[in-house]
């Protein structure tokens, strides 16, 4: 777990092949650049790591996920020496933090998102993200940009409308930043379950249903993810070619493992997949 230490996130291995990505930084894990940074740095990690099958992404924290972006430790307005120049480095830091949202739905792992108490702005971005997203009961959403002034930048308005089957619920809660609770987000299709229990509740469902995951082929989990993402930005028929391609998967040897366990009615041994490439 060495390559897991960092001072923002907590990471551990709970399960076999289930790493806990835990984001801690009181009081409301305010979302700022070393926190964005390490982020990214444990998820680009845990996609090449084969002791890794999933990981659960949530808080420490009693309060909540999170209350969204840091504004006194970000620095929305770069100083340039020109209109230009601010504009570049502008965005440049928010390339920079939309990357760091954009390796938790990169991860070859499929990653399981569970939320309670606030889960604000860059909450919400985060949240979108993962594949599987559970909430306990009296969390509340928002997608709070324009309160500051700002449309959502990192992530949320491009992967809602990809995830949500009501369009004008979202355009609704993305205009006015009011806030929203579990009922809502299921309506909405943010969420496939709201757990009670609290924290507590959440973190164990997500945990079991992590551990789930973590025991079917690594090789089948991976390219059901990679298919599932590849088809959303895509067409029925690209997404078939695609598959086409992706095809020579079935030639790993966790189908007759997995075929061999369904008849013989005992869990399947996999092998690992293959760590980082070394240089």
């Amino acid at each position: 777990m060495s390559n897991y230490e960092s001072k923002l996130i907590k990471c551990t291995l709970p399960s076999e092949g289930v790493l806990q990505v835990t984001l801690a930084r009181p009081p409301v894990n305010a979302y700022n650049s070393e926190l964005s940074a390490e982020l990214q740095r444990h998820f680009e990690q845990a996609s090449s790591d084969p002791d890794v099958r999933c990981v659960v992404l949530t808080s420490d924290l009693d309060k909540g996920f999170t209350a969204g972006l840091d504004l006194f430790a970000t620095n929305l307005l770069p100083e340039a020496d020109d209109p230009a120049r601010a504009a570049l480095a502008l965005r440049q830091h928010i390339i920079f933090l939309q990357q760091a949202v954009s390796s938790i739905q990169n991860c070859d792992k499929p990653v399981v998102a569970a939320v309670h108490g606030i889960c604000f702005g860059a909450g919400v971005d985060l949240f979108s993200a993962c594949d599987v997203r559970l909430c306990a009961e009296g969390t509340v959403f928002s997608i709070k940009e324009v309160d500051i002034g700002l449309a959502a930048d990192i992530g949320s308005l491009q992967r809602l409308p990809r995830v949500i089957g009501n369009a004008s619920l979202l355009y609704e809660l993305a205009l006015t930043a009011r806030n929203f609770g579990p009922p809502e987000a299921e309506k909405l299709g943010l969420v496939s379950r709201v757990v009670s229990g609290g924290k507590k509740g959440v973190q164990e469902a997500a945990m079991e249903l992590a551990k789930v995951i973590a025991s079917k082929s690594p090789i089948a989990t991976l390219s059901t993810k990679h298919l599932l993402n590849y088809s959303r930005e895509h067409t029925v028929e690209e997404g078939l070619r695609y598959t086409q391609a992706w095809c020579a998967m079935v030639q790993a040897s966790d189908v007759p493992a997995s075929f061999q366990a369904f008849t013989q009615k005992k869990p399947a041994t996999y092998a690992p997949l293959p760590g980082p490439a070394k240089l």
